[in-house]
């Protein structure tokens, strides 16, 4: 019902004005309209509509996981492809100083330079390594084979009894990258 004031007073009698229902009238009023607009379901239809409503979120969620796998691959892809970069540029350096020494060993005459060359080098390329988290494994002469560790070539008789079962030689150094073995140490055992 909308305001008047005496302004928009009619002189409609009382009867012919839109009188608010009370809140228990609206009720009963609503319930009358919903029993009358709603089509009852059979248990069939309903649990039909379940079903369709489940596989439906069913679907969408297998898509949705699809996607995950797709872009994480992607991802771990682009990862593995620049994964290197830095130790690869880090290396560039030391390339540029062994091309340096190969070109001045065509027109050296000093050995005892060059070997000083060298030895920088190889130290450079070291330290370069050791920066990226490479790292030599100590020499495992005379401690226990341990297979974590050591990769076996070949058996030879000990040359005491304390040698026995132990590391008696090592023929290439083995190396951790980040505390992880990326190349076992080759040595010989003693029997």
């Amino acid at each position: 019902m909308t305001e008047q004031g005496p302004e928009n007073m009619t002189n409609e009698p009382i009867d012919s004005q839109e009188v608010p229902l009370s809140a228990e009238e609206n009720q009963a009023d609503a319930s009358t309209e919903n029993t009358e607009n709603t089509v009852e379901i059979s248990p069939e239809e309903q649990l039909k509509a379940q079903l369709d409503e489940v596989n439906d979120k069913y679907i969408r969620l297998l898509a949705e996981f699809d996607n995950f796998k797709r872009r994480t691959a992607k991802e771990r892809i682009e990862l593995f492809k620049v994964a290197n970069q830095e130790t690869l540029k880090a290396m560039i350096t030391v390339l540029d100083d062994f091309d340096r020494a190969q070109k001045s060993m065509d027109t050296a005459n000093d050995i005892d330079a060059l070997k000083e060359g060298l030895k920088l080098v190889h130290h450079k390329l070291k330290t370069t390594l050791q920066s990226q988290g490479l790292a030599e494994m100590e020499n495992s002469y005379g401690k226990t084979f341990d297979t974590d560790l050591h990769e076996a070539v070949t058996n030879i008789p000990a040359p005491s009894d304390e040698l026995k079962g132990k590391v008696v030689d090592e023929l290439e150094k083995g190396y951790l990258l980040n505390e992880k073995v990326i190349r076992f140490a080759k040595v010989v055992v003693g029997a």
